[in-house]
Formats: C-alpha cells, sequence, structure tokens
C-alpha cells in the first residue's frame, strides 16, 4: 500500500472517529437541555426543571446517560433535594425556548468552505502533475513515471484527497465561526495552528517510515493548501457569497 494512501486514509478515520461521537453527543444534548414542567414530590405543585445536558451527553456516548438536574424553579432555596421528579422530567414533553438567531459571524460560511476545498484540490492536481512534482514523488514511493501517471487516473486518489481537503476546510470554517470573528489573517492563524497539529499528530502516530524527500514534497503541498484554505475560509467577505453583510 502506498504511503500516500496511508496517510489520508489516516487522516480520513481520525478525522471521522472524533466527528461520529460529536455528532451523537450533540444529540444527546440537544435531546436534554430544554426545560420540563413536572409534578414535584414534595409539594406536588408543577415546578419547572432542566437536566444537565451536559453531563447527559458525555455519559451518554458510553450508555445510558446519567442524569442529574441543572435548575428547578424551587431552587436556590430547596436546593440539594434529592431530585425524585427525574423520572417524571424524563418522560415529560421538552418546551423548547425560544432562540434569538445566531450572528452571521457565528454561521458556518459553507459556501467559502467548499470553494476553499476545491481550490486546495485544484493546487493538489497540479503540485502533483507531471510539470512540477509527479516524478520526484513517485521516486520517494518507488514508482515509475508510468505507474504514478496510472495512478493519476484512479478515482480513489483523488476521492481521499477531496475528503481531506473538505474535512480540514469545515474544520477552518467551524472554528472561525466558534470564535465568532472571521478575517483573512484569522483565518491564515487558525488554517496555520490546525496544519501544525494533524502533522505532528501524523508524524508521531504514523508507524510508516518517510524519507525527507516525500516529507517536503507533501509537506509543502498540505502547508500551501492549508494556507489557501485559511485565507478563502477567512478571508472572502460573507456577501460575496450570499449577499448580506457580516
Amino acid at each position: 500500500m502506498l504511503v500516500l494512501f496511508w496517510a489520508l486514509l489516516f487522516l480520513t478515520a481520525a478525522c471521522l472517529l472524533m466527528l461520529m461521537p460529536a455528532i451523537w453527543g450533540k444529540q444527546i444534548y440537544n435531546s436534554y437541555r430544554d426545560t420540563r414542567t413536572v409534578n414535584c414530590p414534595e409539594t406536588h405543585a408543577l415546578v419547572a426543571v432542566r437536566f444537565n445536558a451536559l453531563r447527559a451527553a458525555i455519559t451518554g456516548l458510553s450508555g445510558r446517560p446519567k442524569l442529574s438536574l441543572a435548575d428547578c424553579s424551587r431552587w436556590p432555596e430547596r436546593a440539594g433535594c434529592d431530585q425524585a421528579c427525574i423520572p417524571d422530567a424524563e418522560r415529560a414533553t421538552p418546551q423548547p425556548e425560544t432562540r434569538p438567531a445566531r450572528p452571521l459571524a457565528n454561521r458556518v460560511a459553507h459556501l467559502p468552505a467548499l470553494v476553499a476545498a476545491g481550490a486546495a484540490w485544484v493546487l493538489g492536481m497540479a503540485w502533483h502533475s507531471e510539470y512540477m512534482f509527479r516524478s520526484p514523488w513517485a521516486k520517494t514511493v518507488g514508482l515509475t513515471d508510468q505507474q504514478a501517471h496510472d495512478l493519476a487516473r484512479q478515482l480513489m486518489p483523488h476521492l481521499l484527497t477531496v475528503g481531506c481537503c473538505l474535512l480540514f476546510s469545515y474544520g477552518i470554517a467551524t472554528l472561525l465561526a466558534w470564535q465568532g470573528k472571521r478575517s483573512l489573517w484569522r483565518g491564515l492563524q487558525v488554517s496555520v495552528s490546525l496544519w501544525l497539529v494533524i502533522a505532528a499528530g501524523l508524524l508521531v502516530t504514523n508507524p510508516l517510515k518517510v524519507g525527507p524527500d516525500f516529507l517536503k514534497i507533501e509537506g509543502g503541498y498540505s502547508a500551501l493548501a492549508a494556507l489557501l484554505i485559511g485565507a478563502i475560509v477567512g478571508g472572502v467577505p460573507r456577501r460575496i457569497f450570499l449577499k448580506d453583510e457580516e
């Protein structure tokens, strides 16, 4: 198996392994974050309670969520009760709160992320073409020029590259959305930081031995692709894509 395939597969699998628990935990969190109305076992009067949704999400990743109350309308006067209403609260219908719309700066910019991923993939096509580094890259992995040419005509390498570009691009877009500010400089900072983390993780955990020439070629491409993605996701104004202001 080629070294490049292992590196791309490792990166894709690592991102997916981190993404799946995050999605599941988010779903559990959303299930328990809203307020519920129950009869208090002590007073037999209606009270409004709210679960500790974060604890439920964390414990729910390894089994049944462990429920505890984070708030009650009788608190703080009656704080420290035995929370005997939890079974009734779990069966009660949640009452979603009306939440203000998220500011545009806190939303993931999907179209810039997709454009950035596509631009990084095109850069990879040019970088590994016969006009740039295909021949020296082929030598580092023990392929002839013809074998490298045949490999470039296959679909799987391109799908893996597109997947990695999309994961990285959406990672940058999500981090910028959490920070609540998009700018060219901020996008470059976040992309370089994430690239350094991923590169260090691959070098530490990947048991495959690669030569310095391979590291130079792939490291140069991935670094330039990271900068390109950070510049597009962070620096391109939203109004160019969505006709609105930040």
